[in-house]
């Protein structure tokens, strides 16, 4: 299976090359992007992803991605507005700011997929990774919220757990094996 990853991001195509053995995944090369204006991750997603499907080859599937962290404590913020929380790519310190004395440090990854295909057909998954927010950043791998992001179940951040973890068990793990399942046979 070929795919375009309709991202700006590599760090999301290795994740995606990660999550989805026996895809031949490869970044949508484009100057620009649509803007990410939906009012949610599907929006954004299917934004990309239809973006992508104009602009790839046409024998190639397209995959549009958006993902955030939904903190409880902060109404479920930053949410679709993760990438930009911070203005400057801070927004995980801004994160422990507004966190600061707050004990439900509950929250969860969000992401959604939007996969069209060749011919047209549509395909679309979001899954969760339910956590807390630790206290402090720590970690060096993974990247974005993953320095404070504390899945349940585990002591460490998604960062310390490191990236193996990650292609395994991360909310774009859980999509992209989703995505798998419902593309197997096609």
């Amino acid at each position: 299976m070929r795919a375009r990853v309709c991202s700006q991001n590599p760090h999301k195509l290795d994740e995606l090359r990660a999550s989805l053995p026996g895809w031949e995944l490869e970044l949508l090369e484009a100057d620009e992007y649509p803007p990410e204006d939906g009012t949610t991750y599907e929006e954004n997603a299917r934004g990309k992803a239809r973006y992508g499907r104009a602009h790839a080859p046409a024998d190639e599937w397209v995959l549009g991605e958006d993902s955030g962290i939904e903190v409880a404590a902060l109404g479920g913020a930053p949410g679709i507005y993760s990438a930009r929380y911070g203005g400057d790519g801070s927004g995980k310190e801004r994160v422990l700011r507004e966190l600061e004395g707050v004990d439900d440090r509950r929250a969860r990854y969000v992401c959604a997929v939007v996969a069209i295909a060749p011919d047209g057909r549509e395909l679309v998954v979001t899954e969760t990774l339910d956590g807390t927010v630790a206290h402090e950043l720590r970690g060096s791998q993974g990247f974005g919220y993953d320095p404070l992001f504390v899945p349940a179940g585990e002591a460490r951040t998604v960062a310390e757990l490191g990236d193996a973890w990650k292609a395994h068990h991360s909310h774009r793990a859980r999509a992209a094996a989703r995505l798998a399942e419902l593309t197997r046979g096609l």
